[in-house]
C-alpha cells in the first residue's frame, strides 16, 4: 500500500516539475523575444477572465493566505460614479465630471491594461468579475498598477472635465445606459 502512495506522490512531484520547467522556458523566451512575448499575449492571454479566477480563489482559498489580515489593505474611499452630462463618445461614453474628479470603479474585477489607446488618452482597464472589461480614458495620477484586484467603488485615478468609459465583453461593446 505505501508503495502505491510513493508511487503516486513522485508521479505528482514529476508533473509539478515539468510544469514549473515549461513555464520558466516560456518565461524566458518571452524576455528575450517581443515577437515570442506578442504571440504569447495575442493567443494565452486575450481569452482568459483572470478576474473570474482571483475572485474564485479569494472565495475558496483566501483563509490560506498566510499573514492575510497583516497584509490586507482597507480602502478609505469608497464612492460612486458622478456625472453631469453622458454623450457618446467613439465605442462607449463621455462622461461631464468636475475638474480633477477622483475616478472610482463601477465593479470589482483585475487591472489588465495601463497606456495610452488612441482618442482616448490614458486608459486603465479592469476586467470585471461579471466578465464585462471596462475601459476608462482620459485620466491621470492612476492609483493602481497592472494586474492589481480591485473592489468596487476603489480610486482608480484622476480625471479633469471629461472621463471616457467603454464597456465590452466577449469583444462586442455594451451600451454604458443598459448595463
Amino acid at each position: 500500500m505505501s508503495k502505491n502512495k510513493n508511487n503516486a506522490l513522485y508521479s505528482v512531484l514529476i508533473k509539478v516539475c515539468i510544469v514549473i520547467i515549461i513555464t520558466l522556458l516560456v518565461l524566458i523566451l518571452s524576455k528575450s523575444s517581443i515577437k515570442i512575448k506578442n504571440t504569447i499575449k495575442k493567443y494565452f492571454y486575450q481569452d482568459i477572465n483572470f478576474s473570474k479566477y482571483m475572485n474564485k480563489y479569494t472565495k475558496y482559498f483566501s483563509e490560506f493566505i498566510p499573514f492575510e489580515n497583516f497584509i490586507k489593505e482597507q480602502s478609505v474611499f469608497n464612492e460612486k460614479l458622478e456625472y453631469k452630462n453622458l454623450s457618446k463618445y467613439y465605442d462607449g461614453v463621455s462622461l461631464e465630471v468636475t475638474s480633477n474628479y477622483l475616478v472610482p470603479t463601477i465593479g470589482s474585477g483585475l487591472v489588465v491594461f495601463i497606456g495610452e489607446k488612441e482618442n482616448y488618452g490614458n486608459v486603465v482597464i479592469i476586467q470585471q468579475v461579471d466578465g464585462v472589461d471596462v475601459w476608462y480614458g482620459n485620466i491621470s495620477n492612476i492609483a493602481v498598477k497592472l494586474y492589481d484586484y480591485v473592489e468596487k467603488g476603489s480610486l482608480l485615478a484622476e480625471a479633469n472635465n471629461n472621463l471616457y468609459l467603454v464597456l465590452e465583453k466577449e469583444g462586442k461593446y455594451i451600451d454604458y445606459e443598459t448595463y
